[in-house]
């Protein structure tokens, strides 16, 4: 797994790692009972601070994405699973979006408005 992060970007670092991460679950390549880098280790390779990849893995706990244990670490959890059925969803969404002329700013506020942070 290739996280990258951008310290230009105005999203915070810990929602980079976060959003890197469920873009894996999401395209299949994390799948459930995989296990994500340890935070020291992931922080270390990314020069960052090992609390900010501790926000992002919460983060992701929060959502049900990821289950956190002591020895164990971060393992993506089994209800992780359903997500690439999402990416279908997705994917036909786009399509009629597309087809009927809406544009991607659009779309993202449509998709905002049906579901707030």
């Amino acid at each position: 797994m290739l996280i990258r992060i951008d310290p230009a970007s105005g999203d915070a670092i810990f929602d980079q790692i976060a959003g890197a991460v469920r873009s894996e679950i999401a395209r299949g390549s994390l799948v459930a009972g995989d296990r994500l880098p340890a935070a020291r280790e992931l922080a270390t390779a990314l020069d960052i601070n090992v609390h900010t990849v501790l926000r992002a893995y919460q983060s992701l706990r929060d959502d049900g994405l990821l289950d956190l244990r002591r020895g164990r670490g971060a393992v993506v959890a089994d209800r992780a699973g359903a997500a690439p059925e999402l990416i279908g969803a997705v994917r036909e969404l786009v399509d009629e979006a597309r087809r009927l002329g809406i544009g991607s700013a659009t779309l993202i506020t449509l998709i905002r408005e049906e579901y707030p942070a």
